[in-house]
This record gives C-alpha cells, sequence and structure tokens, in this order.
C-alpha cells in the first residue's frame, strides 16, 4: 500500500476523541480484513448511544476525492432511512441496517484529518458478523437475499445524485487498456517466472468479449443506478442469533453503475469455497449450488426492479467480474503492488491466479451455469 497500515495506540486515542468524549473510550481494535482502507472499532464506556463505533481512515490514495465519497454516504445514508421508515414487505419481521456516518465533536462537517490522513467514523452494527466463506445452503440465500434487498431500497435513489467517485471502475475494458499500458513497460521473461507466463497467457485469450456488458450498456440495453461496488462475502453482515442477512458494510465503493458489478462480484466471492487467499490453485471451483441459493435469494426480491435485459445479461457478469478481478491482481503486481494491500511478495500474482482459475473453472461449466441462471428466473416471477 502507498499509506501505512500501522497507527500508534495515541494517536488512535487521539483521533477517536474527536467523534466521541475522550472518557469514554474503552478500547480500540482492529477491525476487519480490507485490502484499501485501515478500520477499527472503538468500544465506549459508560451511558449514551452508541456503545461502539467504526474509526476508518480513508485511502485516499485509492479515493482521491474523499469528500466526494463522504457525500455519496450521507445520501445513500438518508434515503435508506426514508425507504426504511416503510419497509418493504420483504422485510416484515426481520431487521436491516445501513451504517450511518457520524458527525465530528464540536464541527459542522462528518470527517477529519490528522497527519494528513482522513478519517471517519460510522455506525458499527452489532450482533451481526460477516464470514470469508460461505456456510451452507442457507447461508449463500441470505447473502443473496442480503444484495437484493440492499439493491431494492437504493432502486429508486436517482443515480445522478451520487458521485462518480471512482471513474472507471468495473469497466472492464479500461483495466485490460491499463494492463496493456503497464504490460508496455515491463520485462518479463517467461522462461523464469512461469507462473507469471500463465497468468499473460490467461488474459490473452480473453481479450474478445470483456465489454460485453459496456457494449450493453452504450446500445441501451443496460442503465446505470446505484451500486454497492464491493458486495463480496465478508461486507454482508449476518445476524448472529438467526443467521439472516442484515446490512452490507464498506460503503466507500457506493456509486453510479452497473448492477451486473454488483451481482457478478457477489458470486464471484461467495461460489469459490477455497478463498481468494488460497494458494492451492487446484481447489479452487465455481460451485454452481452455491450460486443457485444466492441467485434465489436474490432474485426473490430482485424480480421486482429487474429487466429483461438484465436478467438476459446475468452470465456474462458471473465470468466477466472474476477475470476483471484477476486483470486488477496482476496489473497491481506488474507496477509494484500499489494499490493492493499485500503481505508477501507475488501475493497479487497470487491472488491474480485464483481468479483466473475462477474463470475458468466458470467456463468449463457455461452451460450449466446459463442454465441455472433461467430456472433460477422462472422460480422467481415478477411481482407487482
Amino acid at each position: 500500500m502507498a499509506e501505512g497500515a500501522l497507527h500508534h495506540e495515541s494517536s488512535l486515542q487521539q483521533i477517536a476523541g474527536q467523534f466521541h468524549p475522550p472518557e469514554r473510550i474503552a478500547g480500540i481494535q482492529s477491525l476487519g480484513s480490507g485490502n484499501v482502507n485501515d478500520t477499527f472499532l472503538v468500544r465506549l464506556d459508560g451511558e449514551g448511544d452508541p456503545p461502539a463505533f467504526v474509526m476508518q481512515r480513508l485511502n485516499t490514495t485509492v479515493f482521491a476525492r474523499p469528500e466526494l465519497v463522504m457525500g455519496n454516504l450521507l445520501t445513500l445514508g438518508r434515503h435508506v432511512q426514508r425507504r426504511l421508515a416503510s419497509p418493504p414487505p420483504e422485510l416484515a419481521g426481520r431487521r436491516w441496517e445501513v451504517p450511518r456516518v457520524l458527525a465530528a465533536r464540536g464541527e459542522a462537517g462528518h470527517w477529519v484529518e490528522h497527519d494528513g490522513q482522513f478519517w471517519r467514523s460510522i455506525t458499527y452494527i452489532g450482533a451481526a458478523t460477516t464470514t470469508d466463506v460461505i456456510r451452507d445452503a442457507s447461508h449463500a440465500r441470505e447473502i443473496g437475499y442480503g444484495l437484493g434487498m440492499f439493491h431494492h431500497l437504493i432502486s429508486d435513489l436517482p443515480a445522478g445524485e451520487l458521485a462518480d467517485t471512482l471513474e472507471g471502475f468495473h469497466v472492464t475494458p479500461a483495466y485490460l487498456s491499463r494492463y496493456d499500458a503497464v504490460l508496455s513497460c515491463c520485462s518479463v521473461d517467461g522462461a523464469s517466472e512461469p507462473r507469471l507466463q500463465q497468468a499473460l497467457e490467461h488474459v490473452e485469450r480473453r481479450r474478445v468479449g470483456v465489454d460485453v456488458l459496456e457494449a450493453a450498456c452504450a446500445r441501451g440495453e443496460l442503465q446505470r443506478r446505484p451500486i454497492h461496488g464491493d458486495p463480496k462475502i465478508n461486507n454482508v453482515m449476518i445476524d448472529e442469533s438467526n443467521g439472516q442477512a442484515v446490512g452490507l458494510i464498506d460503503l466507500d465503493t457506493v456509486k453510479p453503475g452497473l448492477i451486473h458489478y454488483d451481482i457478478g462480484d457477489c458470486l464471484r466471492s461467495c461460489c469459490n469455497a477455497a478463498g481468494e487467499e488460497t494458494l492451492d490453485l487446484a481447489s479452487v471451483r465455481f460451485d454452481l449450488s452455491l450460486c443457485r441459493s444466492i441467485l434465489d435469494g436474490y432474485l426473490a426480491i430482485g424480480r421486482s426492479f429487474l429487466t429483461d435485459a438484465d436478467l438476459r445479461y446475468l452470465p456474462d457478469c458471473i465470468r466477466l467480474i472474476p477475470f476483471e478481478l484477476g486483470l486488477r491482481f496482476l496489473t497491481d503486481h506488474l507496477e509494484g503492488d500499489i494499490y493492493f494491500r499485500t503481505e508477501r511478495p507475488e501475493h497479487n500474482l497470487d491472488r491474480a491466479l485464483v481468479q483466473f482459475a475462477l474463470t475458468e473453472s466458470i467456463e468449463s461449466q457455461w452451460d450449466a451455469i446459463s442454465d441455472l441462471v433461467q430456472a433460477s428466473i422462472s422460480a422467481c416471477p415478477v411481482r407487482s
């Protein structure tokens, strides 16, 4: 990472004290395993609300205009709170929470700057956890439900009210162009780096068709709308007591985009039981049964706002998004690991190879995936 991930406890205490009274701060601990921001859980003592909050350092190398990110979070929060004032019937008997931005103490704004770094605090969704691997079909369905409910609650939020905080994000042709530019400046010896050569060859064989979603959007078949941007499995909060999805977190990537980016990314992260960080490429496989459960959960709600064209391009996003992420990991590896946080040499290359193996697994099951998607659509009729 271009920005350091380590922070002295005294600095964290000082920053946290700008959001809540210092005398109430009982402890600060690292939270989550994100690849971009640094996140901490701040626990509070004494009476009052809340008992804890999330404090984050926003990576301004990735989010060059953090004020736009914060504006999107505030817009999203206000909109969802209005929707929840009259909850949709699908939420009957369930809870749903959206992380809310908290104001800084004594300030009109919602963030603070400390030593040139950008910090903010948001509400903590209690009695809920995330996981990196799907447990079973019921868990998978709840993941799908969670994404579907998130999309449902923002389906009437005009995309024009959100800033495009990451231009080109999830636009696969743009990532391919960036990869080509980086590769042209690198000296790659395939004989001495066979794993890298394997990754490069994977990309070369899949250049055709990387514009499938963007081309459909240019033709007017698909429309840009508010999306989460990063709805991987560990961004869906699951209630600890009943196993139900209760909200999505890590909302910095909320922006206008194609809803297929979200659906494809969710399936990519959920349907590979080996996970993103495995070194055993032979264990990487796209699980059709998990895919069906996630789609069933998603479409039970999503059929209320998805168009026929949206549904027609679902198989394409399932294949495209793993390839896109692999391409991004590979590009970052070639550039010297300047975007994603890494823990060892060739970490991003390892990650790229996992996503490429997942892409190959999807391709080998293409007819079955297409049939599965159609079956899930047919099982969830359009609601009035």
